[in-house]
């Protein structure tokens, strides 16, 4: 077992409990569900964008990104290069749409248009898509504490979730935005140690490790040829637009914060600010994949001990030294790619720094987990709760639920955790999941925003076929052995590019061909 000295747990230990006291600070505030879910409007733009880009910035990419490098080349770059434009859309259309509207819910609208049934889909999806970004960052800051302490990772994922879910359940919304504006520049600064860091251990340096990456081909942004069934740069274009295009129009995380700022300028602004700064962090977060691959290179001992921890953690509990030896001997870099960052962490860097490291992978995973439980439980009770349960709750009862649901939602979050320890990519598992629940939200939303005649029967019947094209997607096995050429042969990513397409085009198709019967 790993230890960690007392410098860097003392270290991990003050921020920890400052996050306690923002959260009881913001609480003497926190009196009243406006409060608690959009901090009364009146967050500073530039506090709502370091917020926004916080949320972003989880420990999937703190974490996921280097070892996606590390494992393979630059292509999921390709996802942040898309941002600029889903942005743009955002403030062009959803940010209006949104702030003009003024609901605290993103899905209150879809009732409106198509009926109970659009908003009560999207609300499931949204919670669902939660509980499985809340997992895969839990399970993300559980695979590096591990390394550094030895202890547990379900061990690891109950206590700080317990601390992420009592900051957010005292202080609300604007807890959260603040502590995430700390967070931001504690995370981004952590990166930037860390390459410091990586650069001087390497030798030849800077020079050494762009030459091996170019002859390894590291800085590959995938073959631009049009293929769909592998993840080329298109392939993963589209993803990062259509997901991020969901971001900034159907997540609540996101338009929850719209409604933080005092105007509609302010709310544009500071989602500008977020793809500003997310572009070149993100960049450097894969140039420290592709140099801890060059280091990694010069130290085969480090590589072998990295695979054999991979290799016992996918074993059967009492397989033999012999039996991992060889399973170790057959992983890929890709296998191991989201260990080899812990595993500098522990072996390289000097004491004190590894505390503040540390803290800014907590920075990196509790901005995003405590800003998902303040959004679910927003949406559990507004668009659940009040909708359902009781349409005449007066303001303490709604706090009780948004309270309730909090708690909830982030014990659910430590379970889905759980569930994913053993997976072999953070960012490929989160990526997945979250392209199966996010298509047929966007497809809804857009449909309903752009064919403003689509009535709500034939949005219903594309809402099947979207299911119908996302399961054909993902349980390509579901088609018998005698069918297999129906199978799709398109890759993972695609789902939510289908997925919404399908949705949309034949709720138009279905409009226009009842417009044509009419006649």
């Amino acid at each position: 077992m790993s230890h960690l000295p007392i410098i860097d747990l003392l270290i991990i230990a003050i921020y920890l409990l400052g996050l306690i006291l923002a959260g009881l600070h913001f609480s003497r505030k926190n009196r009243n569900p406006e409060q608690f879910t959009k901090a009364s409007g009146k967050i500073p733009s530039w506090a709502v964008g370091i917020s926004i880009y916080a949320t972003f910035l989880s420990s999937n990419t703190f974490l996921g990104v280097p070892g996606k490098s590390f494992g393979t080349n630059w292509n999921a770059f390709v996802f942040s290069l898309s941002m600029p434009i889903a942005a743009w859309i955002g403030t062009r259309y959803f940010i209006p749409f949104y702030r003009s509207k003024g609901e605290i819910s993103a899905y209150t609208h879809l009732e409106e248009r198509f009926g109970p049934w659009a908003r009560t889909y999207a609300v499931i999806c949204f919670l669902l898509t939660e509980l499985a970004r809340i997992g895969s960052i839990f399970f993300g800051i559980s695979l590096s504490l591990q390394a550094l302490t030895g202890y547990p990772m379900a061990g690891i994922m109950v206590v700080t979730g317990l601390i992420i879910i009592l900051y957010t359940f005292l202080g609300g919304m604007e807890a959260v935005i603040w502590t995430e504006v700390a967070q931001g520049i504690i995370k981004s600064l952590g990166a930037v140690v860390i390459l410091y860091f990586i650069i001087r251990n390497m030798p030849g340096g800077l020079d050494n490790i762009i030459s091996i990456g170019k002859s390894a081909d590291k800085f590959s942004l995938g073959t631009m040829k049009p293929v769909f069934t592998a993840p080329s740069f298109w392939v993963i274009f589209l993803y990062g637009l259509f997901i991020n295009m969901n971001n900034f129009g159907m997540d609540q995380n996101y338009i929850q914060r719209y409604q933080t700022t005092g105007s509609l300028q302010e709310a544009a602004s500071s989602l500008w600010l977020c793809v500003k700064i997310y572009l070149p962090v993100s960049f450097l977060f894969f140039f420290i994949g592709t140099s801890l691959f060059a280091l990694y290179g010069m130290h085969p001992e480090w590589t072998e001990s990295i695979r054999l921890a991979a290799a016992t953690e996918r074993m059967p509990h009492g397989s033999s030294m012999q039996d991992i030896a060889a399973y170790a001997a057959k992983l890929k870099p890709s296998d191991y790619g989201d260990k080899v960052l812990p595993h500098f962490m522990v072996h390289s860097l000097p004491t004190g720094v590894t505390g503040i490291i540390v803290a800014a992978i907590l920075s990196a995973a509790m901005s995003t987990i405590s800003s998902g439980m303040n959004a679910s439980a927003t949406v559990f009770t507004y668009d659940i709760y009040k909708r359902y349960v009781n349409t005449n709750a007066k303001e303490s009862g709604l706090m009780r639920v948004l309270l309730t649901t909090t708690f909830v939602v982030g014990m659910l979050g430590i379970v889905s955790g759980m569930a994913m320890i053993g997976v072999k990519s953070i960012l490929d598992i989160w990526w997945e999941l979250s392209g199966i629940f996010a298509s047929g939200m966007l497809g809804l939303f857009l449909l309903g925003l752009v064919s403003k005649k689509t009535k709500s029967s034939e949005a219903f019947l594309a809402l099947i076929i979207g299911i119908l094209v996302i399961l054909w997607m993902t349980f390509p096995k579901l088609i018998p052995e005698n069918l297999s050429n129906l199978r799709s042969v398109f890759h993972t990513n695609m789902t939510i590019v289908f997925g919404t397409l399908s949705l949309f085009l034949s709720g138009i198709l279905f409009n226009r061909l009842r417009s044509l019967i009419k006649k």
